[in-house]
């Protein structure tokens, strides 16, 4: 009977475990938008941080963001053609000096009041250019996946140890997967 007991709170832990990873984020809205001849990508991800987390960053640890977002054309005869497979990474870092956020991607940085609004600029990706519209054929289907994570490799060593050592510095939404065409009556220029 002990031992029915010990594998019965075994297999309800290890249950257990995938449950609290399900809370960690997620995609909730996709929309490719066509502007002036140009594919553009909105989206909004529900995602929390930890509490070890909200620590580092409050210390001056930046914390780094990437978007992955792939794109293909489904072909019955052959492999899908991919078609985009694109990513983009913000940086978010306390200045203890100036007692502001930042938020920057590529050469852009933006100052933020508290982390939440810092946040949101991940949280909500608006208008991301993803290039020509005239690389997509008009009536086709396309399908997309799109997912953020935290990219622990663009930190300094000892938080890469600690990332690798605990599941509160690994923030991974699964993949959204998405369908769109581009319609061929819609203007490009």
């Amino acid at each position: 009977m002990p031992r029915f007991l010990i594998f019965l709170a075994l297999s309800l832990l290890f249950l257990a475990a995938p449950a609290a990873r399900a809370d960690e984020g997620r995609v909730t809205r996709i929309e490719p938008v066509l502007r002036q001849g140009e594919l553009l990508l909105d989206a909004d991800i529900d995602f929390t941080l930890s509490g070890e987390l909200h620590e580092a960053a409050r210390k001056g640890v930046p914390l780094y963001f990437t978007a992955d977002l792939s794109i293909q054309h489904p072909r019955w005869w052959w492999f899908d053609e991919t078609i985009l497979s694109v990513s983009q990474t913000w940086r978010i870092q306390y200045n203890a000096l100036t007692r502001q956020w930042r938020v920057g991607t590529g050469d852009l940085s933006l100052p933020a009041t508290t982390l939440d609004e810092a946040l949101d600029l991940v949280r909500h990706i608006r208008n991301w250019p993803l290039g020509d519209a005239g690389r997509f054929t008009p009536d086709q289907t396309y399908q997309g996946r799109l997912r953020l994570r935290l990219d622990t490799s663009r930190l300094a060593r000892p938080f890469q140890v600690d990332a690798l050592n605990s599941g509160a510095w690994s923030l991974t939404t699964p993949w959204k997967e998405f369908t769109f065409s581009i319609s061929a009556a819609t203007p490009r220029g």
